[in-house]
């Protein structure tokens, strides 16, 4: 098991980096004024370079990506309920996105920035969830028609 914890959250690290850059690379070519935005103008002001905040994001994002990735071996919990699952999972991966997303300026640092962020975020998590789930119980009805099958003609 902590194998396996340490192998998602290595996973999830690089794909946490690799997710930030082609965020960066999206928001840019929206931009569209041929600049390249690595990182948010008011994180460099915070950090004083750009250089700096390029650094620091990098390593947020390799540690945001590592809690992400080892919070997906909560769906390989049996004996847990799929409520469980979910409440933890969401729980995880919001204490692991809010502080993220309020250091690295991916969210307004008022009320109204707060709100939309955990709004957008319940939004976003919700609907992957239900993608998750119906094509999970798509694959589950797939495997106990094939078994209803295989136990027809065996009898």
């Amino acid at each position: 098991m902590k194998q396996n914890i340490w192998i998602r959250s290595f996973v999830g690290a690089l794909l946490g980096v690799g997710i930030t850059n082609g965020i960066a690379i999206v928001i840019s070519l929206i931009l569209g004024d041929g600049t390249y935005y690595a990182v948010m103008p008011q994180l460099v002001q915070d950090f004083g370079s750009e250089l700096t905040a390029v650094v620091v994001q990098t390593g947020v994002s390799l540690l945001y990506g590592a809690a992400w990735g080892g919070a997906s071996l909560i769906w390989e919990r049996e004996d847990w309920s799929i409520t469980r699952q979910t409440v933890t999972h969401l729980v995880i991966c919001s204490l692991a996105t809010f502080p993220v997303a309020y250091l690295m300026r991916w969210m307004g640092r008022d009320v109204m920035g707060v709100l939309s962020y955990f709004g957008i975020f319940l939004l976003a998590y919700g609907t992957v969830w239900l993608c998750q789930y119906f094509i999970t119980k798509k694959r589950i009805e797939k495997i106990n028609l094939r078994m209803q099958q295989h136990r027809g003609g065996v009898e």
